[in-house]
């Protein structure tokens, strides 16, 4: 009960085929400032480009960019894992087209940031750090896959022009999963922790990756998986242990969800909660930072 299977995504793509055919159009202010960097990353990226003037791509260019989503592996996206202990983001974004996403040398575009999502809403962009006029920023697609580099990152990103971002609002906490004690926590931005809630986390062949930070990309019901009530909360994050834990093609995608059975290691990574506990979590915005710790 991780992530969408099949028949959502079907469903999915037929809503965003019929967006593109009304032809809509999202027009939003950008940005006065840059965002300024909420995370560290091991390693982190430097500015490798020429200072020649930038160019953006044609929208034809953009278009031909392989989209950077749930399900994909994008090998020149940037593996992402916090350097010391992970800090969450403060602010969520959004883009008004799509848009070229850059690999470490910020000079080819490598994959582009859909201004929709697989559920035809706006997509969520949460930054990571600013490097003058680019952003670093996590992406909900996988830089590669365990089958091919055991231990893969549970998390991509990438860096984007800053004066893309259109900034959507603050975040004032986030969530954080403790695998060991077995509870997912809301902590607010002063670090108070103002509520804890019973959890299952993944089985010993499919744990729960730990020691990463991503972010809630999206939210849905699913007949399909008999979630008619509590919504799944998808997070940007994927197991690092197998590529589809779950089966099918959802991109081995971490997920938090209701099931009545949510204590114990028995998931296949997921994180499982109970109806109030759901209802609870549901009450923070899209782009809430999620942070899973041992």
């Amino acid at each position: 009960m991780n992530t969408p299977r099949r028949t959502r995504i079907l469903v999915a793509l037929a809503i965003v085929v019929a967006a593109t055919v009304t032809g809509a159009v999202v027009v939003i202010n950008r940005p006065s400032t840059p965002p300024a960097p909420t995370h560290s990353a091991a390693a982190p990226p430097t500015a490798t480009s020429s200072a020649k003037p930038y160019v953006a791509p044609t929208a034809s260019a953009v278009a031909a960019l392989p989209e950077a989503k749930y399900n994909a592996v994008i090998s020149r996206l940037i593996a992402y894992t916090p350097h010391g202990t992970p800090t969450a983001a403060r602010a969520t974004y959004e883009v008004a087209r799509d848009t070229p996403l850059y690999g470490r040398d910020q000079t080819v575009p490598v994959a582009r940031f859909a201004a929709k999502n697989f559920l035809n809403e706006p997509s969520v962009i949460v930054p990571v750090q600013a490097d003058g006029p680019w952003t670093l920023v996590l992406t909900p697609a996988r830089q590669t896959l365990p089958s091919q580099h055991p231990g893969a990152a549970a998390q991509s990103a990438a860096w984007i022009r800053t004066d893309t971002l259109v900034e959507v609002h603050a975040l004032t906490a986030h969530i954080l999963v403790s695998v060991g004690a077995q509870t997912v926590s809301i902590v607010s931005e002063s670090g108070r922790t103002t509520a804890t809630f019973q959890a299952g986390v993944g089985a010993t062949g499919t744990p729960t990756p730990t020691d990463v930070v991503g972010y809630m990309q999206a939210r849905y019901l699913d007949p399909a998986q008999g979630q008619t009530i509590y919504p799944i909360g998808l997070t940007s994050l994927h197991s690092t242990a197998a590529d589809e834990p779950f089966g099918g093609h959802d991109g081995g995608l971490i997920g938090i969800h209701y099931e009545a059975s949510h204590s114990g290691d028995i998931s296949h990574g997921c994180v499982r909660l109970d109806g109030p506990s759901i209802t609870a979590l549901d009450r923070l915005p899209l782009g809430t930072s999620v942070i899973i710790e041992k």
